[in-house]
């Protein structure tokens, strides 16, 4: 530690004095000592270092006030004067002004060179500064240490310790670690990341502030960097087994096997959360990461969505809290959920359900479960998107070339249960007008959208479509 006034007095080498009252700053440390003959060192003072002098121009009183004056001014701790050269002793008017402001004065006698009074302070600063770097040095190995041993928490609650600090991190807009943020003096200090995360560590005032915060931010910044590579990865590959499984390639035991191996227990059941970014946010789905709160779930990317598996059957709230999590993390997505089932195939029934809710177009989608579309879309050996080509792709052929609105047309008829008059009061057409329209539809397709059968038809090959 830096040497106080207190010890430097009580040096006998140096054979300091004090001549005034020195007990306001008799255990500061002395940041350094300027040896000054200037009437007006004031430009060469940053406070809280001793002023030596001579009083080489203090010839007049007035000068030796003025001079105790602007040292005091200056912050300085406290003030040397050698005796022996310009003066005999300390000045009368040099004690008066110190006294009056309550400025420490001691006196160098003539034998003791200024140097050695700089080369005590220089030595003790030197001692201290080695020592902080040494505990600077102990600090960065153990939270790397921690790091690697026990992971970004525990580096987190090893940094807390160690500032004597509250310390709680924030990505995107939720809570990684530590309280939620009260009413304390936080100090704020952004993490990079390489992600557009808004990643910050919140420290609690007071705290001791040294390069142990630079270190950890930096250690931080590449551990969350880290974490999002290995979670693309991760999703990436979870969404290989999820992707084979939905075109059926994937079944009995080997698809158990798969399951398992990426955190599905298929002995429980499980529904399926699908997160389906707005434009711009896609490649985020990659890299996000889920709070602590919802770090039970499986997750994997699945045709540039977000699929979460949630096994505690509560896959509506669930659903919520995504929302809400996404909302927060500026986001911009629709969340759709499906049913809860067990085994592998009800994986499927459930990412179906999940995926035909999206197209609600609402924020948070709800499907009716177990849906005739869902099933027979989870059924890949059923030929839905041919189905779907073969009966409307003539139609959009036909509108393609002649801005005929057919297949709007037959959206809204099947929307509207079938009801001409709806479909022509909702598109502002005649009656008849919509009746040709389904005749061209029946021509075209081959399917008659008046009769059941034909109308079933028409609705799967239009969801399979919207879906695809």
């Amino acid at each position: 530690m830096a040497i106080t006034l207190s010890q430097l007095l009580g040096s006998h080498t140096l054979s300091l004095r004090a001549l005034t009252d020195i007990s306001t700053a008799a255990d500061t440390p002395i940041e350094w000592a300027a040896v000054t003959e200037l009437r007006d060192p004031s430009p060469f003072l940053s406070g809280g270092e001793i002023v030596l002098t001579t009083g080489l121009r203090q010839t007049t009183i007035a000068n030796q006030q003025a001079f105790v004056e602007t040292i005091h001014g200056a912050g300085s701790l406290a003030l040397g004067f050698g005796t022996g050269l310009s003066h005999r002793s300390v000045p009368a008017g040099v004690l008066r002004k110190a006294t009056e402001l309550g400025l420490p004065v001691f006196e160098v006698p003539y034998e003791t060179p200024f140097m050695a009074i700089t080369k005590m302070i220089a030595d003790a600063l030197n001692v201290d500064h080695l020592a902080r770097l040494e505990r600077l040095l102990k600090g960065h190995q153990r939270l790397a240490s921690t790091l690697l041993t026990g992971g970004l928490r525990a580096m987190l609650r090893e940094l807390s310790r160690m500032l004597g600090s509250v310390v709680s991190l924030t990505q995107f807009g939720a809570r990684v670690h530590g309280p939620e943020l009260g009413e304390e003096n936080w100090h704020s200090i952004p993490i990079a990341t390489g992600l557009k995360d808004k990643c910050t560590l919140y420290l609690a005032e007071p705290y001791i502030r040294d390069g142990l915060v630079d270190y950890a931010q930096g250690l931080i910044g590449l551990e969350l960097a880290n974490q999002a590579r290995l979670r693309e990865s991760n999703r990436l590959v979870a969404g290989q087994a999820f992707e084979d499984l939905i075109a059926g390639s994937l079944s009995g035991s080997e698809a158990t096997a798969r399951l398992q191996g990426i955190g599905i227990d298929t002995a429980r059941p499980h529904s399926v959360v699908l997160v389906q970014a707005g434009p711009g946010n896609e490649k985020a789905l990659r890299t996000l990461p889920i709070p602590p709160q919802f770090e039970h779930a499986v997750s994997a990317i699945v045709d540039n969505r977000l699929a979460l598996v949630v096994t505690d059957a509560h896959a509506a709230k669930f659903a919520d809290k995504i929302d809400a999590y996404l909302e927060g993390a500026g986001i911009s997505a629709r969340v759709g959920f499906g049913g809860d089932y067990a085994h592998a195939n009800g994986l499927r029934w459930s990412f179906f359900e999940a995926l035909e809710a999206l197209r609600h177009g609402e924020r948070i989608n709800s499907p009716s479960r177990l849906s005739l579309t869902s099933l027979l879309l989870a059924a890949r050996d059923v030929p839905m998107q041919a189905l779907a080509q073969e009966a409307l792709g003539p139609l959009e052929a036909f509108d393609k070339k002649h801005s005929a609105e057919l297949l709007g047309t037959l959206r809204h008829y099947l929307e509207l249960d079938g009801s001409v008059g709806a479909v022509a009061e909702t598109l502002g057409l005649h009656r008849n007008t919509v009746r040709y329209r389904l005749q061209q539809i029946s021509e075209l397709s081959g399917y008659d959208p008046t009769t059941t059968a034909d109308r079933v038809q028409l609705w799967l090959a239009l969801t399979a479509k919207e879906i695809s």
